[in-house]
């Protein structure tokens, strides 16, 4: 029989990444302290299955370089040894070297040869030869000690539940014929009744003759992600007749009966007989087929509900009563689907306190990183694209804002530095904050720096706007350029990004107390809150979060320029004014100034004169670059409900267009 398990390996990779992150929030764990008694067993059974899942997906040399790492958790589990700091130190670098190895897997790429010999030769000298429990060696009780084999009988009887994990019994015949010569029979139960089986229960076993040189400890690694959910049995095939003293795993995991399994809707939902909701991985792209096709079904709905609004609803009742029931439904399926592409910021979050931990040491300060609001979610799409701006603003916390140990105590502070990291959502909106206690922006400094680099030619009239030149391009108040901060190419890129995903930043500061920076992001990438507005014939969306105010200038609003310079006085203010009729070439619908609608993106902000406001709507989000091509001051588009493409404003991209473009 053969398999092909490249098909698996996706399966494989995400399930090691995933069992990574869980060994570096053990570790994490161990080394603050706030480890419990199961933390080491988890960071045991992670990198077992890593381990396993290698060697029977064919990834023989990662299975073997984590042979050693295995060793040194169980002696930490076993109470053997202690997890000082030389011992972590190994860790934290083996799991690095780990975590390489699968991304050259993943990629097809050669294995990071120098860095799996570095962490496997601190490994070994960590390890005490005399007291190491070689796993090679390992004999279970009740077994014989010596090797008199030529190969195994294996029995191997799977839970119930198995199949609803989504695991495969059949690639462990794979495995395990790469081991050697295999044969075998499947064992069908007697009393086996096929009207009472459960479509999901596994009910079968198998039994195995393995001609094998192998020994026990390389049989048993194949069996290692579902050693959870079996009973597993192996004798050894002695050279002599002899009477073989068996060995058993009984599983943690017990297959549920059937009269149990029938019974299971009517348990108690903390009974043991419950089985495990069962999930599946999908593609992105899947998802994002499906969420594109409930968008088109929005604006069928929306369709209708516009061609029916002509109707006489005396007469059409009942279409009526059909439209508003679709339009409900349509609206809940929208909500579904989207909440598909939702993860918690969680999965971004749990990648900082390694960081945190790392810079802190680098740069010889205490710090305890703070997290909340991990199960706050996210669009996939934001999470993917938010992960460089945070990574940015907690590494510059870290530099310019805590102090160190010394400093603290000076300052008549603890030691120890609080940098909190938070999710929540408000008003439609998801909010990030990035929180120390630290020294706060020096201001006097910070306007030195942007007179000396040239950014400003004026100090700026206040604190706030003081504030806002670290989001300048080129500002920096670092003394030296080193490999984390120094450079001015960061805290300019944090806010393009942030603006970039129709979101804002914002930052707050108390000098000698610490500094607040709030990012607002929309919940999702699909769907976008606009305002409708109309220039001549043709209707715009504005995205809502860049409207500040609208209103109907006057000749005193409008100040008389030379050349094609236009400007609105807004509040003893001038901004830049930009006909819309004239920047896309449509004729105005109207015989007046318009109306000017104020908006603000990349910090800057500026006037449309529009010929009226339509009104404020949901719109889903169209890609023009791949329906027709790029378009300057488009950001994309969407289907209005009477059919008509109505075109989204790149406000950003506006603002760019104008030199005179005012500083929020």
């Amino acid at each position: 029989m053969s398999i092909d398990l490249s098909r698996f390996h996706a399966g494989f990779f995400e399930e090691s990444l995933e069992g990574l992150a869980v060994m570096e929030a053990g570790l994490l764990a161990l080394e603050d302290g706030s480890a419990d008694g199961e933390t080491l067993h988890a960071i045991f059974r992670a990198a077992h299955s890593i381990k396993g899942g290698a060697g029977s997906f064919g990834f023989t040399r990662i299975s073997q370089a984590t042979h050693h790492l295995e060793t040194l958790l169980d002696e930490l589990r076993s109470g053997h040894r202690e997890a000082d700091a030389a011992v972590l130190r190994v860790l934290y670098q083996s799991l690095d070297g780990v975590r390489a190895m699968i991304a050259a897997a993943q990629a097809g790429e050669p294995m990071p040869e120098a860095q799996i010999q570095a962490f496997e030769a601190a490994l070994k000298a960590v390890l005490d030869p005399s007291a190491t429990v070689k796993a090679d060696n390992a004999v279970a009780p009740g077994a014989r000690a010596e090797s008199t084999s030529t190969g195994w009988n294996i029995s191997f009887a799977p839970s119930a539940a198995l199949l609803s994990t989504g695991n495969e019994p059949l690639l462990l015949m794979q495995a395990l014929s790469e081991l050697g010569t295999l044969s075998g029979e499947v064992h069908i139960p007697d009393d086996l009744h096929l009207p009472d089986l459960a479509p999901d229960d596994c009910r079968l076993s198998w039994r195995f003759r393995l001609q094998t040189a192998a020994n026990e400890a390389a049989v048993r690694d194949i069996f290692a992600w579902v050693e959870d959910c079996c009973v597993l049995t192996l004798s050894p095939i002695p050279h002599r007749v002899e009477t073989p003293q068996p060995v058993t795993l009984t599983a943690k995991t017990q297959s549920v009966p059937p009269t149990a399994a029938a019974d299971a809707d009517h348990a108690d939902p903390q009974s043991p007989a419950r089985l495990p909701t069962a999930s599946i991985r999908v593609g992105v792209d899947k998802v994002d087929v499906l969420i594109n096709l409930v968008g088109e079904l929005v604006i069928t709905q929306a369709m209708l509900q516009q061609a029916s609004s002509e109707l006489d609803p005396a007469m059409f009742e009942r279409l009526y009563a059909g439209l508003a029931q679709l339009e409900r439904n349509t609206r809940a399926l929208q909500a579904s689907v989207l909440a598909v592409r939702m993860l918690p910021v969680g999965t971004v979050f749990s990648r900082f306190p390694r960081l945190v931990r790392d810079l802190a040491d680098k740069f010889g300060k205490k710090v305890r990183l703070v997290l909340d609001g991990e199960g706050t979610e996210l669009d996939k799409g934001m999470i993917e694209r938010i992960t460089d701006p945070l990574t940015h603003l907690l590494r510059n916390a870290l530099d310019h804002g805590l102090e160190t140990p010394a400093e603290r105590l000076a300052a008549g502070k603890p030691e120890e530095g609080r940098l909190k990291l938070s999710a929540r959502h408000a008003s439609g909106a998801i909010v990030l904050e990035i929180e120390d206690d630290g020294r706060g922006l020096n201001r006097d400094r910070i306007v030195a720096r942007a007179l000396e680099r040239g950014v400003i030619s004026q100090p700026p009239a206040t604190p706030a706007e003081i504030d806002q030149l670290i989001f300048e391009p080129g500002f920096s108040t670092a003394e030296t350029v080193t490999d984390v901060s120094g450079r001015g190419v960061g805290m300019d890129v944090v806010r393009k990004n942030v603006l970039a995903l129709g979101g804002r930043i914002d930052l707050s500061t108390t000098p000698g107390q610490g500094t607040r920076i709030t990012v607002r992001l929309p919940l999702t990438l699909a769907i976008l809150d606009g305002m409708s507005i109309a220039v001549g014939d043709e209707v715009f969306i504005v995205p809502i979060a860049s409207v500040l105010e609208s209103f109907l200038p006057g000749p005193e609003h409008l100040p008389p320029l030379g050349g094609n310079q236009c400007l609105v006085k807004v509040r003893e203010r001038y901004l830049p004014l930009i006909r819309l009729s004239e920047r896309f070439g449509l004729p105005s619908g109207v015989d007046g100034p318009g109306i000017a609608v104020v908006v603000e993106a990349d910090g800057r902000r500026l006037a449309l004169m529009v010929d009226a406001l339509v009104g404020q709507q949901q719109v889903v989000i169209k890609s023009l670059e791949q329906n027709y091509q790029t378009v300057p001051g488009i950001a994309g588009a969407t289907i209005l409900g009477d059919g008509r493409v109505a075109l989204i404003l790149d406000v950003a991209q506006l603002a760019s267009e104008s030199a005179l473009a005012v500083a929020a």
